[in-house]
């Protein structure tokens, strides 16, 4: 029997958990338009759902590249060269918007820099928020 087949408890939360990380991506960057100079949002509604997608595909197959051929300055700053890499993940997503037509652009390294930090902290209370994970097995 195949677990993670649609239709299958494990499948049903794994969407869900996506699903719900993907909302709470568009909401941190949300709160960095509001409040960073520098990030500018001026599309349609729909478009920064589409930013937050994005941002997360950009996390999700970019990132890990990024951080394994950065790994020496990870550890000989003892992990604070994440925020940088954090910062280029930013720019990517704004190049890739740019790219799409959605009207979300980081004007430079230091707004992606704030943004980030903004984007990290609104995640991580937002995963606070949430109630914990189930494992069904």
């Amino acid at each position: 029997m195949i677990i993670d087949e649609p239709g299958s408890a494990v499948y049903n939360i794994s969407m869900k958990q996506s699903f719900i990380k993907w909302i709470m991506n568009t909401i941190a960057i949300m709160l960095a338009v509001k409040f960073v100079p520098g990030i500018i949002y001026s599309g349609e509604w729909w478009g920064m759902l589409l930013v937050g997608l994005i941002f997360g595909l950009v996390n999700t197959f970019i990132r890990p590249f990024v951080k394994l051929f950065t790994f020496p300055l990870l550890i000989l700053t003892l992990g604070l060269f994440t925020f940088v890499i954090n910062a280029m993940m930013l720019s990517v997503t704004s190049w890739l918007s740019d790219q799409f037509n959605l009207g979300f652009h980081v004007e430079g390294f230091k707004a992606a820099f704030w943004g980030s930090l903004v984007i990290s902290l609104a995640s991580l209370v937002l995963s606070c928020l949430m109630p914990p994970e189930e494992n069904k097995t």
